[in-house]
């Protein structure tokens, strides 16, 4: 079993950055796909980002890119979502994801992960 932890949340100001993490135990993750979700009050669950096992191939929701960057330290087993020019609209729970090797589509798939954590809040105030 893998139990991730999220952490890093909190307020912030528009214009800001918050780094998250989620840290991996119980197993390591080294070669798992590993995807950043965000829900906020009344909407659905929305992909963020995602990496796969070795970091070598990143995926990004087309409203995060240039802004979140995604990365992880395998020897840490902990991914990490930096967070520049944030947004009010970007105030949400957000969560970490791991499971198997995901096919490069289908990062944004619930179903293609199998551990989930239980988020850390970012609010972001105008």
């Amino acid at each position: 079993q893998v139990q991730l932890v999220e952490s890093g949340g909190g307020l912030v100001q528009a214009g800001g950055s918050l780094r998250l993490s989620c840290a991996a135990s119980g197993r390591t993750i080294t070669y798992y796909s590993v995807g950043w979700f965000r829900q906020a009050p009344g909407k659905e669950r929305e992909f963020v980002a995602g990496i796969s096992g070795r970091g070598h191939k990143l995926y990004y929701a087309d409203s995060m890119k240039g802004r979140f960057t995604i990365s992880r330290d395998n020897a840490k087993d902990t991914v990490f979502l930096q967070m520049n020019s944030l947004k009010p609209e970007d105030t949400a729970v957000y969560i970490c994801a791991a499971g198997p090797p995901i096919p490069p589509n289908y990062y944004s798939d619930y179903d293609r992960y199998g551990y989930w954590g239980q988020g850390t809040q970012v609010t972001v105030s105008a």
